[in-house]
């Protein structure tokens, strides 16, 4: 009962502790905004952003969802393929030396760089740039936490299998890919906030006139900023849930 009792309480604890903090950050906002009479076009105040959220909140849920959708798209695509690469990599060491210098120049290219060179390949009247680009954000951190974890296997567990005489299947089924999922998860938590703003970012160069990243761009431009700040904070909630739903596929994956 205490462990339960204290368990309990943890919980709030980590539960409590960040809102409490949030609410003083926004207030200590709210008073710094105000008192100092800062101008909205260098950060407007938390109740002109509630206002302009509260009173626009469909509109942002739209332009939220357009976004989530393409993430997704490109959080599922490019997830499948760094696992068939990290597979293939772990399997055939020629390969995964090959694949370095590709995985690493993916890594350092800028979306800001790619996003309109993939406008101009697919069209500005297709999401299929927004989707690519996040696809490729999400195929780094994912390929290569998974690579590691193929890898990370104790001798003793492949001694112990071969003492069994399996098979290579079962020894993978039973040693390395259960080894492998810490790791799996680790870069797909990553990957789910990068698929975020990598879709967010690539809005803002081209494509069809909906996402956060136009919504922003076009209430600065209308000098309404704390809407284009509301819009922030909806992009702010579609990171956190895609945060949220990897972490919680993780929990109960390890609760099994």
């Amino acid at each position: 009962m205490t462990g339960v009792r204290a368990r309990v309480r943890g919980d709030w604890l980590g539960l409590g502790a960040p809102v409490v903090v949030g609410v003083a950050a926004v207030a200590l906002w709210q008073a710094v905004v105000t008192g100092f009479g800062i101008e909205p076009f260098v950060v407007p105040a938390p109740s002109d952003i509630a206002a302009e959220l509260g009173a626009n909140l469909g509109v942002v849920t739209d332009a939220a969802l357009a976004t989530a959708t393409n993430a997704l798209l490109g959080l599922v695509l490019g997830t499948l393929l760094a696992l068939a690469g990290a597979g293939i990599s772990a399997a055939w060491r020629p390969v995964a030396d090959a694949a370095t210098p590709l995985v690493t120049a993916t890594a350092v290219v800028p979306i800001v760089c790619l996003a309109p060179v993939f406008y101009t390949m697919f069209g500005t009247d297709a999401q299929t740039t927004r989707v690519v680009v996040a696809a490729i954000a999400v195929f780094v951190p994912v390929y290569l936490n998974t690579l590691r974890g193929l890898r990370t296997v104790e001798p003793v567990h492949r001694d112990l299998m071969r003492s069994y005489a399996a098979t290579p299947w079962e020894a993978t089924r039973h040693v390395t890919l259960p080894g492998a999922l810490p790791f799996f998860y680790t870069g797909l938590r990553v990957a789910s906030s990068l698929a975020v703003i990598s879709a967010l970012v690539a809005e803002y160069f081209g494509g069809p006139v909906d996402g956060l990243g136009k919504a922003i761009t076009s209430a600065v431009s209308s000098s309404r900023y704390a809407l284009a700040w509301a819009y922030v904070l909806g992009a702010v909630a579609t990171g956190l849930v895609f945060y949220a739903v990897t972490a919680v596929i993780e929990r109960n994956n390890h609760a099994r």
